[in-house]
């Protein structure tokens, strides 16, 4: 396992570390890559995810379906498979991270992002619509499923049978990622959920998972469009009405949010972890980084699915592809961001259990400007009255690497932790020589905790019942990707 993380780490290193580096922050080539091809595509298809929005919302509806077209699944399946592979965690998780670490001026380059991935989802579905598979319908050989496509199709089709290995890294680099982040990711989200809301055992979870994705994804791609075609609208629509509730409930907070949103875009100044003072660039960033991983506009992934809609005008299901950044981040993301800047979860700090060996748990220090930074703490750190004994530019304990400004023996917050620190050891050993693993503190949550605290504490006016619907969503959302992946 430690030589696997080595590789992972090592590999995120490489892509995400390499670039030109610009006010001391580095602009990964990938992304600039990525941003890059989406500009030139909107401007050299002339903003096409302007002028064929509408267009692709009618073709969806069915308007223009014609059943003895080629292929084996519908424009609307098509893209509710699509959205069901991009439409997950990182709508619920994802964004809380971008404004936890960037500031809520992060969400208006999310917006960005997808504004210029729709120009490139556009094209890349429209290329594999053009090269695809067609197997003949009078095929006996072939079971369920004429066609096939996708980035691997239109490299060797369109750019010559040179590129034939290139295709095939492709091809292998998305099994991977099929595997990985479609599945391992989610299985696990699914696990944690069951065990830690329900106290279900992880393996159980793991075998019933298994076994409800594999009774889809066998029927191959006409049943998983079916599927998605019920799922993908059903857990959208959940989250969506339950965050519109929330802001119709909090509707005079609404102007104060999208304010805050645009100015802190391009005068970033209240990153909670302390990044968003003055880091125009890495609000920008964080916003992107995101973004890309939200709508999946130019990983290649959406092309397959939608190379298999039954139609012969590769142009119809571009416009339907270009949808998809709109619904899962324009749409979707930006409820959940709502609801995190409404309710203010985003800066509170809350009680908050502190597993001292959770990857939660941090050091910080603190600069001249006031800004926080992750720093190697001390071998022992004193703490009297549950007030760490530090000085200025000492590393302090933390919690999604926002300092945690007093700790305690008890959830109620009733006995400061008066002892010793150990981080190397990852537990604390009190004056009267009881020995910690958990110490309480109020602290700023991170990730899918904070979305559910928006949504309980914007809910909280019509009952107790608001987390589960994000408890819900994760599910689904985790189950739904699964199946499209």
């Amino acid at each position: 396992m430690d030589f696997f993380e080595r590789v992972v780490s090592a590999l995120e290193s490489a892509i995400w570390s390499f670039g030109p580096s610009i006010g001391g922050e580095t602009i990964p080539l990938v992304v600039i890559l990525l941003l890059g091809t989406g500009v030139f595509l909107t401007l050299r298809l002339q903003f096409i995810q302007v002028r064929r929005l509408g267009h692709g919302f009618a073709v969806t509806s069915g308007k223009y379906d014609d059943p003895d077209e080629p292929g084996d699944v519908s424009h609307f399946q098509a893209l509710t498979t699509a959205l069901s592979a991009t439409v997950g965690i990182g709508n619920i998780a994802g964004v809380a991270i971008a404004i936890h670490w960037g500031g809520p001026g992060a969400i208006f380059w999310m917006w960005v992002t997808a504004f210029l991935g729709m120009a490139t989802k556009y094209t890349e579905v429209t290329l594999a619509q053009n090269y695809r598979d067609m197997v003949p319908a009078d095929d006996a050989s072939r079971r369920q499923g004429t066609v096939a496509g996708g980035p691997m199709y239109y490299i060797e089709r369109g750019m010559g049978k040179k590129w034939k290995p290139l295709a095939g890294f492709f091809a292998v680099l998305l099994g991977i990622t099929a595997f990985l982040t479609g599945n391992a990711v989610q299985a696990n989200t699914v696990a944690d959920v069951m065990a830690s809301e329900f106290g279900v055992a992880t393996w159980i979870t793991g075998i019933l998972t298994a076994a409800v994705i594999g009774m889809v994804i066998l029927g191959g791609i006409s049943r998983i469009g079916r599927v998605t075609g019920i799922l993908a609208p059903a857990m959208a629509a959940v989250y969506v009405l339950g965050a519109l509730l929330i802001i119709l409930i909090n509707i005079d907070q609404l102007p104060s949010a999208l304010g805050l949103i645009f100015r802190e875009a391009f005068n970033p100044s209240a990153g909670v972890a302390g990044v968003g003072t003055g880091a125009f660039l890495l609000t920008l960033m964080w916003g992107v980084r995101r973004g890309l991983f939200s709508n999946e506009a130019g990983q290649g992934s959406a092309p397959i699915a939608h190379s298999a809609a039954k139609t012969d005008e590769p142009v119809s299901e571009g416009v339907v592809a270009l949808l998809e950044p709109f619904i899962d981040t324009i749409v979707i993301c930006t409820m959940t961001a709502l609801v995190i800047l409404i309710t203010g979860v985003w800066s509170d700090r809350v009680p908050t259990e502190l597993d001292l060996a959770s990857g939660d748990m941090g050091y910080v220090q603190q600069d001249g400007a006031g800004a926080f930074s992750t720093a190697d703490p001390l071998e022992e750190i004193l703490i009297r009255d549950g007030m760490p004994l530090t000085g200025p530019g000492m590393a302090q304990p933390a919690w999604h690497d926002v300092v945690v400004e007093r700790l305690f023996v008890d959830a109620a917050h009733t006995e400061p932790f008066t002892g010793t620190l150990v981080p190397a050891s990852q537990h604390a050993v009190g004056n009267d020589g009881d020995v910690y693993v958990v110490l309480y503190g109020n602290a700023v949550e991170n990730g899918a905790p904070m979305t559910q605290l928006g949504f309980q504490r914007g809910l909280s006016p019509l009952g107790n019942w608001g987390g589960y619907i994000v408890i819900l969503c994760v599910l689904l959302f985790a189950i739904s990707t699964a199946i499209a992946w």
